[in-house]
């Protein structure tokens, strides 16, 4: 019989690699805690028509890569393929706005799109994302932009860059759009397919288009840039300004307009050199219109997601970041020992040391073996003679140093072995 395995597009996160998930996690929930951000979770499936109506119909997600189905009552629903939607579902449903102010919220969690697997993109992959909303002002794009920044380089993320650009209102997209599309209509027979669907349904995304005749055509193609009203130039010059004095250099990229139809003004992303052709890391910007159009007041807002896949592979690859260590292994043989050493694992563990107890049973030399391919900074030995003496041998494994103390002179003196826990592992 054929062993199941894992759905294509999917994968396990194994023990071996969790502790890099568990870094980006961390980091980014102490920063997001101390920037007055609200932690969110929202549901893996919702309604279709949320994604349809916010995302856009005639966008690639919701035309070619949402997983839908009916369920029993005969209703269409789609597991979620980005967060921006259900957290904005969900602050026009319990009425967050009402509690005035602006509202600072992120996610993370599971997000699903029907694409062609390959390194750092999944069907099934993870984001963690941000949502300021209730306010138009530039500094919150300005803050968004600046804590996604902080969060990579706390990870140790290296040769990042910003790019940034402006999409304008409502008013400056449909001029550009009739622009764009003027320019293109005679070309129309030499841009790839998917291009040559856009230009009546959504000829912005072409600029995204990847296929280098396209590309090519677009070198003299209309600047977004050139269409933005007083006002909208103005924002995008302050924001350009406040990033400047934020010592977060940017680059402008008149072609990024990303791929949902809620953006307006602001969109950007941030890449890594190290990643190749899947270089983006996080990507956002203001979606003003999308409160609304989902049925809530008229609410400015702006946020991002980074894709969690991408980052744990940079970490992998620059090894910005190693998994924790155990701090003891504890081996043992014998019934009394054995019992003791459970004792004692349970002391250190509740003391706040990571613990690990070696429970095979086998021989000292065995155990030996695993103690030291554990990471663990110090192994905690008990035999018979201990378990007698009511001691413990405490062996460096680094050092190989070793000696014998009372297993109560260890419980004691905890703040002296966290001192030596530091320098062994310095």
């Amino acid at each position: 019989m054929a062993s199941i395995q894992a759905i294509r597009g999917t994968r396990d996160i194994l023990p071996g690699e969790i502790g890099d998930w568990q870094t980006i996690e961390s980091v980014a929930r102490t920063i997001l805690g101390c920037a007055a951000y609200q932690e969110i979770r929202t549901p893996l499936f919702e309604q279709t028509d949320l994604f349809e109506r916010g995302i856009g119909e005639a966008t690639d997600v919701v035309g070619k890569e949402m997983y839908t189905f009916k369920d029993r009552g005969d209703r269409s629903l789609t597991l979620r393929p980005e967060g921006t939607a259900g957290v904005v579902r969900s602050y026009v449903e319990h009425g967050l706005h009402a509690q005035g102010g602006v509202q600072r919220l992120w996610y993370t969690g599971a997000m699903f799109r029907y694409e062609r697997p390959q390194a750092g993109r999944q069907r099934q992959f993870h984001q963690l994302g941000v949502e300021v909303l209730g306010s138009s002002d530039v500094r919150a794009d300005a803050e968004v932009i600046a804590i996604a920044n902080q969060i990579l380089q706390t990870i140790g993320l290296k040769n990042l860059s910003l790019q940034l650009n402006s999409i304008g209102d409502a008013s400056d997209r449909s001029n550009y759009r009739e622009a764009l599309v003027a320019y293109l209509a005679p070309f129309q027979d030499q841009l790839d397919p998917d291009s040559q669907h856009r230009l009546s349904h959504n000829p912005l995304r072409i600029l995204d288009s990847k296929d280098a005749n396209t590309q090519a055509i677009l070198d003299k193609a209309p600047s977004i840039l050139e269409y933005l009203s007083p006002d909208s130039q103005k924002r995008f010059e302050q924001i350009q300004a406040l990033l400047n004095d934020l010592g977060i250099p940017s680059t402008i990229n008149a072609r990024l307009v990303r791929g949902l139809d809620y953006y307006t003004h602001t969109v950007f992303e941030i890449q890594s050199e190290d990643l190749g052709a899947q270089a983006t890391v996080c990507a956002g910007g203001r979606y003003d219109g999308l409160v609304s159009q989902l049925g809530g007041p008229e609410t400015p807002a702006v946020g991002w997601a980074m894709g969690l896949e991408r980052l744990v592979i940079l970490l992998q690859q620059l090894q910005a970041q190693k998994l924790p260590s155990v701090d003891f292994y504890i081996v043992s043989r014998g019934e009394a020992a054995e019992a003791q050493a459970l004792k004692l694992a349970q002391a250190l563990r509740q003391s706040g040391f990571k613990t690990e107890l070696d429970l095979s049973g086998s021989a000292f030399g065995k155990q030996f073996k695993r103690a030291d391919r554990s990471g663990a900074a110090a192994c905690l030995i008990l035999g018979d003679a201990e378990a007698e003496a009511a001691t413990v041998q405490l062996k460096w494994l680094k050092s190989g140093e070793q000696s014998a103390i009372a297993q109560t002179e260890l419980l004691s003196n905890l703040d002296q072995l966290r001192q030596q826990l530091t320098h062994a592992t310095a």
